[in-house]
């Protein structure tokens, strides 16, 4: 997790990012840092391990808080950088981190996608596409954001199948990272299926979690409009699942939902209503799973 410095509206995302609202929130980046800092607290309360790299003042980078986008560790030892749609969040890719990585970490090789930004074409990590880890599956939603060419071409490179398909919002605009509308678990899917217009693409995704053995857990338009798709099943020390989501997404839930997510995980409700609001990601986007081996 990357510990905001400067923590703001970003105007350039926002052209495709629906989820955020230019409101007037006052001392916006003290309340992100404190959420922020109670959200590693909680997580590290319950023995998930967190690592935190503390963000820079320069380059000014608003959206550091979101780290999947830019980054993706693999099993083998892989490191994966990403190309991003806006042009100052490419600045997240800060040295920083990666040496952080590098020191900690065994890293054999990087696969480096950023020189797709010079053709306008990008692929937005973990944020852009959700995957299946156990049967190396990717499922990604077309948008601005995830380039069909650099989504197969990732897939081919990491021995992933690209299940590629169209996902609008409740004004039928494209929906700009398919983690909004998608969550994956080790037994278990959380997904909009309405947020799917073609029948038949929707088809192959519901045939793929089939065969994969995933019990599908769905949610509405409007639940993933208070970000009940932005969840991220993370495992603590002992190898237990947790389902980590924002409060807002868990009151959203109802007792039914909530239900079937608990057979697989205890829920780890957090509140942090000033990143999402002016950030337009939720706790998903806020963590970078670290597939690697220690040094």
């Amino acid at each position: 997790m990357v510990r905001p410095y400067q923590f703001y509206f970003n105007q350039q995302t926002a052209a495709n990012n629906f989820f955020q609202s230019n409101i007037n929130i006052e001392n916006a980046n003290e309340l992100a840092i404190a959420e922020f800092d109670a959200m590693v607290e909680k997580l590290r309360d319950h023995q998930i391990k967190v690592n935190v790299v503390q963000d820079t003042k320069d380059p000014s980078t608003p959206d550091s808080i979101f780290p999947n986008n830019w980054v993706s560790t693999h099993e083998g030892g892989t490191l994966c950088l990403y190309p991003m749609f806006a042009q100052n969040r490419r600045a997240e890719r800060k040295l920083s981190v990666i040496d952080f990585l590098e020191s900690n970490y065994q890293i054999q090789n990087t696969l480096d996608l950023t020189d797709f930004e010079k053709e306008g074409i990008f692929l937005e990590g973990t944020g852009s596409m959700v995957l299946d880890h156990q049967n190396k599956l990717a499922y990604g939603c077309l948008s601005e954001r995830l380039d069909k060419n650099a989504f197969y071409e990732w897939c081919d490179k990491m021995q992933f199948k690209a299940i590629a398909f169209k996902a609008v919002d409740d004004k039928a605009q494209p929906i700009y990272h398919t983690n909004v509308m998608m969550c994956m678990g080790d037994q278990f899917v959380v997904i909009c299926l309405e947020s799917i217009p073609n029948e038949q693409e929707k088809q192959i995704v519901l045939e793929s979690f089939k065969k994969s053995n995933k019990e599908v857990i769905e949610i509405s338009q409007d639940q993933l409009n208070h970000f009940a798709g932005n969840m991220l099943q993370v495992f603590d020390t002992n190898e237990k699942p947790h389902l980590i989501m924002s409060e807002q997404a868990h009151t959203s839930l109802d007792p039914a939902q909530v239900k079937s997510l608990e057979k697989y995980n205890p829920i780890l409700p957090i509140s942090i209503p000033t990143i999402e609001a002016l950030g337009g990601g939720s706790t998903r986007c806020m963590m970078a799973e670290i597939y690697l081996i220690n040094k």
